[in-house]
């Protein structure tokens, strides 16, 4: 069995290959968005595999929550190389990637930075998701019951109210824990045994909230420019 994971809900896009379990990997070059480069990283990670689009099972993507506009380039980039090959396509949600990517901790309760002064959250146990992922206010956002925590992503960086508010609550903080492809295909690779594969047409990204950016008055608000 072999498949492609596509993941850009970050600024850290990256793409993997997986191969019969064993997994390539290759990250976006920083600086530059992800609808220039998520596909020709992949074109070369193929070329480089001598695998071709046609030979693929499957393409797995982050589908969300994240970045609305990576969200968007991993979810039509899967879809046309999907359409164009005849092939299932495997939502994954980038939040259950980062706990898978925390590696072999029990407890996780993943962060991501939603901008907006906003982070997208959801706990896992054994990496199956607790309740449903939200978007909260960083001095809101719900706290872990019990102990033994793992919190891991950028959002622990980049509000600090939020670090304070979990950090007690929590036995470790590993804010450069983000989605990657790998993680998304070590996700999918159990799904597409099980025939879990959707149809292209019916792939959608996960926004969890429907607000793109702020309005003026908001900005302002917050001490913004208009």
């Amino acid at each position: 069995m072999q498949f492609l994971a596509l993941e850009s809900s970050t600024d850290a896009g990256s793409v993997a290959l997986w191969r019969d379990g064993v997994v390539v990997e290759r990250h976006c070059p920083p600086g530059q968005p992800s609808s220039a480069t998520l596909l020709p990283l992949a074109s070369a990670l193929l070329a480089e595999a001598g695998v071709r689009f046609a030979n693929l099972d499957a393409i797995a993507f982050g589908a969300g929550p994240g970045s609305f506009t990576g969200l968007r380039v991993a979810c039509g980039t899967a879809q046309g190389l999907a359409f164009a090959h005849g092939l299932p396509v495997l939502p994954v949600g980038t939040l259950a990637a980062m706990a898978q990517a925390a590696g072999d901790a029990a407890r996780v309760v993943a962060y991501l930075d939603a901008r907006m002064n906003e982070v997208y959250h959801a706990c896992f146990v054994d990496g199956v998701m607790v309740g449903a992922p939200g978007v909260f206010p960083p001095a809101a956002v719900p706290l872990p019951e019990g102990g033994g925590w793992i919190a891991v992503g950028n959002a622990l960086a980049a509000y600090p109210a939020l670090h304070e508010r979990i950090a007690p609550h929590v036995h470790a903080l590993l804010p450069e824990i983000l989605p990657t492809a790998a993680a998304v295909a070590a996700l999918a690779a159990p799904r597409l045994l099980r025939g879990e594969g959707i149809d292209a047409a019916e792939a959608a990204p996960l926004y969890v909230r429907d607000k793109v950016a702020l309005t003026v008055a908001e900005r302002l608000a917050q001490g913004g420019k208009a």
